[in-house]
């Protein structure tokens, strides 16, 4: 279905009055610069994405226009370098942006993270100079879109054991295999993919569009992320030429590191999402009367309320906390794991009672709670399931592994 996003835009402006809860004053604690790039993202998803998404996510319909303003409001890369076209900004900076994202759509969230810390990221980290200057500015303006191949049909928790191979014949590098609930890929330019060398370790290559034999199926018929494209990178004999190897790093560090990335910014986005439920929760809680009162006058919504601004006031305290340590290069990657489990089970925790305080009206568009409710349901499990976490933890305080 086509949608006029410009009738919607019309119809719908200035409907979104969104400001978000801060009971501890987190404020005080970001500088005036973090404070600036947080209102520009929010200042966008109000005015672009808001008056839409909701139609977007009926409909199925990934918004493509808006790959343009994701680029000029600077949430491509806002943490690479500004050399090579990213916005040289820290890493709080980089989670308020996320968490303004996330509290339009997680789905919106979702394109530009895997554009930012699975393409660009590991590009910056690992591509060779040539590769930095030839990618990173196409990427950072949305000129060039980007996707991860790292999942597969049988292996998702578990890469170590991934099918796709990248072998050496005749001097040349073969790709074969398939990579499965990949976002962005049914319109990405280029993909960075993770496969087996004929050392039996794994080594990241860029599949640009277009190279004989690689396509990019979407996956339909989902119930969550549905304003998103996600879709499958199938690779049947591609020839990836030298220059295509990312030269820094060979084995699952790679990957892993740059899921780090994007765990991370997750860890904000959730809160997004979490106070987007609240806010609305609130809102229809002052408005809805029941036996001759608002029901946010009755101790059941009240108990309610109270717990979702606590647990959203831990979050928020966690993630500035989390961003500074990034930001100091402190952070482990179970430091990281800590914060993705915590919030975002928080958030669908969240969305879940507000569904319950907005009665049966919590389940229809004209309030967003079923969208995220939805769409977290999909974030709990990508970057990392809940369980998964959870074992990263249990080896870091135990020191055992319960993976093997």
């Amino acid at each position: 279905m086509t949608l006029d996003f410009n009738a919607l835009r019309e119809l719908k402006k200035d409907q979104d009055t969104f400001q978000h809860p801060d009971f501890y004053a987190i404020d005080d604690l970001l500088t005036d610069e973090h404070k600036l790039i947080r209102n520009a993202v929010r200042d966008w998803v109000k005015r672009e994405v808001s008056p839409i998404i909701e139609a977007c996510c009926q409909e199925a319909v990934f918004p493509h226009h808006l790959i343009k303003g994701l680029g000029e409001v600077g949430c491509f890369g806002p943490q690479i370098p500004a050399e090579y076209g990213g916005g040289g900004l820290d890493y709080i900076s980089y989670g308020l942006a996320m968490q303004e994202l996330e509290r339009g759509d997680s789905g919106i969230r979702s394109t530009a993270s895997v554009q930012g810390s699975l393409v660009m990221y590991p590009i910056y980290k690992f591509g060779s100079e040539q590769q930095k200057h030839t990618y990173l500015p196409k990427l950072a303006s949305g000129e060039w879109m980007g996707c991860f191949g790292l999942t597969e049909p049988d292996h998702g928790s578990d890469p170590s054991s991934m099918k796709t191979r990248l072998t050496r014949q005749n001097g040349k590098y073969i790709l074969n295999g398939s990579k499965m609930w990949i976002s962005n890929a049914p319109f990405a330019d280029i993909a960075v993919v993770w496969a087996m060398n004929d050392d039996g370790k794994v080594q990241g290559v860029i599949v640009e569009r277009g190279m004989a034999g690689f396509t990019t199926p979407e996956t339909h018929n989902k119930w969550s992320l549905r304003a998103s494209a996600t879709g499958e990178l199938v690779f049947d004999q591609v020839e990836i030429p030298e220059e295509n190897i990312l030269p820094g790093v060979v084995g699952l560090k790679g990957p892993l590191t740059c899921l780090n990335s994007a765990r991370y910014g997750i860890s904000w986005g959730a809160i997004g999402a979490a106070m987007d439920c609240y806010v609305s929760a609130v809102k229809y809680a002052k408005e809805r009367k029941q036996f001759g009162k608002p029901i946010g006058a009755f101790q059941l919504q009240q108990k309610k309320l109270s717990e979702m601004l606590t647990e959203i006031t831990k979050a928020q305290v966690l993630t500035w906390r989390l961003g500074t340590l990034m930001n100091e290069g402190k952070a482990s990657p179970a430091q990281i794991s800590l914060a993705k489990r915590n919030n975002v089970d928080m958030a669908l925790n969240i969305a879940r009672e507000a569904r319950q305080i907005h009665g049966a009206m919590g389940i229809t568009g004209e309030y967003p709670i079923m969208r995220h409710m939805a769409n977290l349901e999909s974030v709990i499990t990508y970057e990392g399931t809940h369980d998964i976490h959870l074992l990263i933890l249990g080896m870091e305080i135990t020191g055992e592994n319960a993976f093997s």
